[in-house]
């Protein structure tokens, strides 16, 4: 039977102009994942990512701590289906009012003052997204990013073969679509579960032909262990 990790990315630079950047902390999270797998002598044989950037960085300051049991960045997997939803287009298809992307930020600003109005606005707009009525309005509608981030997974898992442990640097969408197939949750579940991943989290799967199942969801007592609450971090 084989493993398969699936890394949320480090924190992102919410709130900037390219978000798709790691944050400071967002960087250590991902040395800390790879501390961590290098204490407990973990060994990888395939690493793959999206093709965001977030993911890309995440993944490399791991393998600064790792890199001795894990294949060397020439050898990595980078699949877009493991890439995340677009966030800002499912905000903007909700609020029209904010105008374009440029606008965007410049209404967030002015309407969402906390991050519980966020969680409001957000999952508002997520829950239009999903509801399959408007699919029309979205470069890429829910039902077809859900097939997407679990043909990745079933993809990469066929390709590895038997008893391999692979890791996979993700995002929370992603994380929690292909979750919602292997626990049967039902749609609007997904965003709870978005919302709890913790940025440098760990879910662990099992495969093997034909299967895949849940072992450990959004696993992050790596980032516990430092006693420092500011590493629990959720964007």
């Amino acid at each position: 039977m084989g493993e398969i990790y699936l890394v949320r990315h480090g924190q992102a630079s919410f709130g900037a102009d390219d978000y798709d950047e790691l944050s400071p902390l967002g960087h250590e999270q991902g040395r800390i994942l790879g501390r961590w797998h290098a204490a407990l002598g973990t060994r990888i044989d395939q690493v793959a990512l999206g093709n965001l950037k977030r993911h890309r960085q995440t993944a490399e300051a791991w393998a600064s701590q790792f890199s001795d049991a894990a294949p060397p960045p020439a050898q990595w997997i980078i699949d877009p289906g493991f890439d995340e939803y677009d966030h800002r287009e499912m905000l903007l298809r909700a609020h029209p009012e904010a105008g374009d992307l440029a606008g965007l930020q410049r209404w967030m600003a002015e309407h969402v003052l906390s991050r519980r109005v966020f969680q409001e606005v957000f999952n508002a707009a997520m829950a239009r997204w999903m509801s399959g009525l408007h699919d029309s309005d979205y470069r890429e509608s829910w039902p077809h990013f859900h097939g997407r981030c679990v043909g990745a997974l079933e993809r990469l898992a066929a390709q590895a073969g038997a008893s391999k442990r692979l890791i996979v640097f993700t995002s929370g969408g992603t994380i929690s679509a292909i979750c919602q197939q292997l626990m049967d949750l039902p749609a609007p579940r997904v965003a709870e579960l978005n919302w709890s991943l913790v940025n440098g989290g760990v879910t662990k799967l099992f495969y093997q032909p034909g299967r895949l199942s849940l072992s450990t969801l959004n696993n992050y007592s790596h980032l516990e262990q430092r006693g420092d609450a500011a590493l629990l971090t959720y964007r």
